[in-house]
């Protein structure tokens, strides 16, 4: 064997005996502690993801938790039972839960909303409002191609045979996964027990004209608000707006508005007194 290969042998392993005790120093000089609750948070978490906590996933909502930074109720699709193992781990008491869930301020569907064009790109309504604000004429209402249901992690949102999502309450988590995918800004969480919404975001057409793009879109004819003896609905320039809390009285709102715009859930989906929109023409 050459004196040049035992020579390079012998280098190399010194270098690397030298670089090994390099890191081993560095690592123990530079090593940051981690609170062994931090793990044992997350694992409790359903690793969703979701950001619905406001933070950076459930890493980041389970080192927030341990500084003392969150409150341990924060994790809406772990709900209640995420947050008493969370608040046992950490010795703290959490306090009740309201539920809740994510609903659609849109009813354009298939016969409501008129199309302005037929789109034949990808389906998916990022993509699709893209070209012209999307193929309907109302450009605030849903696009109607699933992105929300497709971003849903736990499998709560379908799309109907009317072409707007429906969300099963009972699967929904509220962990706002379809808000922050939806590219018109359509859906949103509510307490579940506020069971009476307003079902249009159109804040635009105006009387004929919105007739003219949905049935179904709020006309700017105020009556719900005059109506409303509670003064919880107000009119904020473009829409009706709802002070859930003091609205006492939604039955004048849904059972007076003339294109049935207010969407009510304790029963029965619309409004039944409100008779089914006609196709567009």
């Amino acid at each position: 064997m050459s004196t040049l290969i035992i020579v390079s042998v012998v280098l190399l392993a010194v270098l690397g005996v030298g670089f090994g005790v390099g890191l081993a120093v560095a690592a123990r000089r530079f090593r940051v502690e981690v609170d062994p609750r931090v793990e044992e948070v997350f694992a409790a978490l359903p690793g969703v993801n979701c950001g619905s906590c406001g933070y950076a996933g459930c890493a980041g909502y389970a080192a927030a938790l341990v500084r003392g930074e969150a409150p341990p109720d924060s994790c809406t699709p772990g709900g209640p039972a995420v947050a008493k193992r969370v608040a046992a781990i950490l010795g703290v008491e959490v306090g009740t839960q309201v539920p809740r869930r994510a609903v659609v301020h849109c009813q354009g569907g298939l016969r409501e909303a008129r199309e302005e064009f037929e789109y034949r790109g990808v389906r998916d309504c990022a993509a699709a409002v893209l070209v012209q604000g999307g193929p309907k004429r109302c450009k605030f209402g849903c696009i109607g191609l699933g992105t929300c249901a497709a971003a849903c992690p736990f499998g709560a949102i379908t799309m109907g045979a009317d072409g707007l999502p429906k969300i099963s309450e009972a699967k929904c988590t509220a962990c706002g996964m379809c808000v922050r995918a939806c590219p018109v800004r359509i859906i949103s969480i509510l307490p579940s027990q506020y069971r009476v919404f307003l079902g249009c975001s159109n804040p635009v057409h105006v009387g004929r004209a919105m007739k003219e793009v949905c049935s179904r879109g709020c006309i700017k004819c105020r009556i719900c608000v005059k109506v409303t003896k509670s003064g919880a609905v107000a009119w904020n320039g473009n829409l009706p707006k709802i002070d859930f809390e003091r609205w006492t009285d939604p039955d004048s709102a849904v059972e007076k508005c003339p294109a049935g715009t207010y969407v009510d859930q304790r029963g029965v989906g619309v409004c039944s007194a409100v008779p089914p929109a006609a196709p567009p023409q």
